[in-house]
């Protein structure tokens, strides 16, 4: 059974979504993959864990880097779960390139490399953004790629993190990167 429950952040709506074992879910409303992995059978109920999540998130949007992690239990292929993985280790107020994940992705299965778009597939059905923090993922030229939340959303993560924005390229609308 999955439960929900609604989060007001500073920069938008967002629905938490957890289980027995864990987060599930965090999605920014009207987001891209909104609610993907949602179980049909869900009911809105704040549970330990969505409290923990929520606790979390204040820290967060405070400015400031939660020193603890809320339980979590996303749901995604072998692939998907690698990528994650490796997303949950970069650290606050740093980015990283598809590129870079593509190039540990490869070395942990032995390839000699692994496409960077495959990369980029997996990060954006990431289900749990901010906390598995896919918005520190940005393209080899530092142009501010892809984020199923919304551009204008990664831009204030990274801002809110002490990254200098105008290190970034930040695409213009109509204009692909």
């Amino acid at each position: 059974m999955n439960y929900t429950s609604h989060y007001n952040s500073p920069i938008g709506g967002i629905l938490l979504a957890a289980d027995s074992q864990g987060l599930t879910g965090l999605w920014f409303e009207g987001e891209k993959y909104y609610c993907d992995n949602l179980d049909k059978n869900h009911c809105e109920q704040e549970t330990e864990i969505i409290k923990e999540t929520k606790r979390w998130l204040d820290i967060y949007f405070s400015g400031k880097k939660p020193d603890f992690m809320p339980p979590l239990n996303p749901i995604g292929s072998e692939f998907r779960q690698q990528v994650w993985e490796i997303l949950k280790k970069i650290p606050y107020g740093k980015t990283i390139t598809y590129n870079d994940i593509a190039c540990k992705i490869a070395s942990q299965r032995g390839l000699k490399k692994m496409s960077a778009q495959a990369i980029g597939g997996a990060v954006g059905h990431n289900e749990i953004s901010i906390i598995i923090p896919c918005h520190r993922v940005v393209g080899t030229n530092k142009s501010l790629t892809g984020y199923a939340g919304g551009i204008d959303k990664k831009i204030k993560l990274l801002e809110l993190e002490g990254l200098n924005i105008n290190e970034f390229i930040i695409p213009t609308k109509g204009t692909a990167l």
